[in-house]
């Protein structure tokens, strides 16, 4: 063979490319390796700026959040309520009881009590069980208050008397066990997020190096991002939780691995044709770029939805999930081909996509499953949304709201300590509503809350010239329905006092979530619909093909959420739903699922530019991106199933609807809804394009 036709190392032929084409790729990865350099110290600093303060979670506006503010601002504003309870299945003896008050009583001498002498034990009717309350002030920080409660714990059970049980909750008690919980979680997540896409590329490539690229790239942008939120919490005072953060990196992972699966499928298709890696990657990225941004812009989108959220957690999120969305639409998009094109056709080893060769796109499963949609286009769309429509009727099934006893899959001492109190006093709360009185006003408050239906007990606590902090003790177990109403018509004898007189507390918190997560989703949900239409709109010149498109995902969406009903109660056995699920299900399950619709018509739209019939567009198009789309499919839902095993309830319920939706996008919206509704519609799938004006169809 002569020495001007052999392939160089890259796969080129005759000399290779030019010189600037030699330099691109390198200069790339010199940027990103500059960009590394100088981002990775900020991005590791992320933790330390999360905030996981109950206040952060809870909505702007509502009543309950500014009662929880002004409670900072009070003397011991930063007090740990606690509850001790001492148990003895066969009765509580003179002995136990001795004991409990000292170990109490020392507890109380160790630390800060705002000058308040420890509550005496109060015990059960059956004198099983006894329950103390006790407030810690003084104690700064998130560490401080979980040492606090860890020293607490080793108090009360140190030298018991045999079969004396004790336990610790409480507010506080709760609260050092959720951050115990979050400071697990981002490390965890990371972990499993990695080894679950990179079996996933390596089961995909079936090559012992390429799967490597897309996990170096998709971590270097969630690095990226990191750093780039940090600069944000910083610059803006932007907060960020725990939750955000964690799913900002499986968004990151699941999306940018997504990203890296259609524009790697699009290259090696490119290489059959090209025989310069670099002109194969141009062809490739113009191919798939179009795709590629509107992909990311519909998520981006979504997600800055969210700010329209009065809810912190909702309102948080979105920034943070649209920078790592963009980082990882640039990795994948620069930092990726350079790799890509740098390392040549030998990466792909050993199935290297060889000048000329087949690669058997027309053929497969996909073929047999358009042949399948062109034969009987009416039954299977009819059927299709008949599936769907029956998946969403479990929408009714969905349990009811989430519970702070319910939050963790794995109860941690302070949830088991609510429980037992809750079964010993049976008709009393241990955790307080609180009501903030004016200080001058409060004689007349207390006196109208003592004439409440449903509450057993109020008393005044700790306090300034302006606010007067009052403890209000339901006749009914904590965040019962019973409570709720106690709570609803407590505000309102209250309201003749306006900002005078307002209801908190973990309760009331629960109330005012469920409230505006509700009003939150009238607002934001529309805001979605509309900025993705928009998106799909300029992306395909028409309004009949995005509209399709979007009546797939959100049909996805309620099916996902239906089999969340049928799910969450009987087989995982949850008490409730967090109220953010639906909201924060509909946002991802319409802006990621919408991608495949895209990735489809995009190809579709490509396919009728380029002479094909509507119909023959629509078959092509699913039978070159069927493999890749499934690939990603599977990714993405594989991603945010990792979610699923972290200890908490909204977690696992995020991730089990979200995983679903992706999956039913994936198989059955792209694959047969869209087909199926493309060869219905024929020409008429563009309108009012120019496309639709053709008669090719006709």
């Amino acid at each position: 063979m002569p020495k001007t036709a052999a392939p160089d190392r890259a796969g080129t032929a005759g000399g290779g490319p030019p010189l600037r084409w030699r330099l691109v790729p390198w200069a790339v990865l010199g940027l990103w390796i500059a960009v590394v350099g100088l981002v990775a110290p900020f991005g590791a600093q992320l933790s330390d700026v999360q905030s996981d303060d109950q206040v952060e979670y809870l909505p702007e506006e509502a009543e309950s959040t500014r009662v929880a503010r002004i409670q900072q601002q009070l003397p011991g504003g930063d007090t740990t309520d606690l509850i001790i309870v001492y148990q003895r299945p066969g009765g509580l003896t003179g002995e136990d009881r001795r004991a409990a008050g000292q170990r109490v009583a020392a507890i109380a001498e160790a630390y800060d009590t705002s000058g308040e002498a420890p509550a005496e034990g109060i015990p059960s009717e059956d004198g099983t069980t006894e329950l103390y309350q006790l407030s810690l002030a003084g104690l700064t920080g998130e560490d401080a208050e979980e040492n606090a409660v860890r020293d607490v714990r080793d108090r009360v059970r140190e030298g018991l008397p045999e079969g004396l049980t004790a336990q610790v909750g409480g507010p506080g008690a709760f609260g050092a066990d959720a951050s115990e919980v979050f400071g697990t979680i981002d490390t965890r997540l990371l972990i499993a997020t990695v080894c679950v896409v990179a079996v996933l590329l390596i089961l995909t490539y079936r090559s012992p190096l390429l799967w490597l690229l897309p996990l170096i790239s998709v971590g270097i942008a969630a690095m990226t991002a990191m750093a780039a939120v940090y600069g944000l919490v910083r610059a803006f005072d932007l907060t960020v939780s725990t939750q955000n953060s964690s799913i900002m990196t499986v968004l990151i992972f699941g999306a940018g691995t997504d990203y890296a699966l259609l524009l790697v499928a699009r290259y090696r298709e490119e290489l059959r044709v090209r025989a310069l890696p670099h002109e194969a990657m141009l062809a490739a990225l113009r191919g798939a770029g179009p795709a590629l941004l509107a992909s990311s812009g519909t998520v981006a989108a979504g997600l800055l939805c969210l700010l329209a959220a009065d809810l912190n957690a909702s309102s948080g999120l979105g920034p943070v999930g649209a920078v790592g969305i963009l980082c990882a639409l640039a990795a994948m998009t620069t930092l990726l081909p350079a790799l890509l094109v740098l390392l040549g056709r030998w990466i792909f080893w050993p199935r290297i996509p060889r000048l000329g060769s087949e690669g058997g796109q027309d053929s497969g499963i996909f073929a047999r499953l358009g042949g399948s949609v062109s034969r009987r286009p009416v039954a299977v769309l009819t059927g299709g949304v008949l599936v769907m429509g029956a998946l969403a009727l479990g929408t009714l099934n969905l349990p009811g709201p989430l519970k702070d006893a319910d939050f963790f899959t794995d109860p941690p001492e302070s949830v088991q300590a609510a429980e037992t109190v809750q079964d010993a006093f049976p008709g009393r709360s241990a955790q307080p509503v609180t009501v903030l009185s004016a200080t001058d006003r409060t004689g007349q408050v207390l006196e109208r809350i003592g004439a409440t239906e449903g509450v057993e007990e109020a008393r005044p606590g700790r306090g300034d010239k302006q606010w007067t902090e009052i403890s209000v003790f339901a006749d009914s177990p904590p965040e019962s329905a019973e409570e709720r109403e106690t709570i609803r018509v407590l505000r309102e004898e209250l309201s003749e006092f306006g900002d005078q007189a307002l209801v908190g507390g973990p309760s009331a918190q629960a109330v005012d979530l469920d409230a505006t997560n509700a009003a939150d989703r009238v607002v934001v949900i529309p805001l979605v619909l509309i900025a993705v239409w928009v998106i799909l709109v300029a992306l395909l010149r028409g309004l009949v093909a995005p509209t399709v498109l979007l009546a797939g995902v959100v049909a996805s969406w309620g099916a996902a959420l239906g089999l969340g009903g049928l799910f969450f109660g009987p087989v995982f056995g949850f008490d409730g739903m967090d109220g953010w699920i639906p909201l924060l299900t509909f946002v991802f399950g319409v802006a990621l699922g919408v991608d495949y619709g895209i990735f489809l018509m995009t190809r579709m739209r490509e396919e009728a530019l380029a002479g094909a019939s509507t119909r023959e567009a629509a078959l092509v198009a699913l039978r070159r991106t069927g493999g890749v789309i499934a690939s990603a499919g599977i990714v993405l839902a594989a991603t945010f199933s990792v979610l699923m095993s972290l200890p908490l309830v909204v977690m696992v319920e995020l991730g089990f609807v979200v995983a679903v939706g992706v999956l039913l996008d994936t198989f059955l919206v792209r694959t047969y809804l869209v087909t199926s509704a493309a060869w219905l519609l024929r020409d008429r799938m563009w309108w009012p394009g120019r496309l639709s004006r053709r008669g090719t169809d006709a």
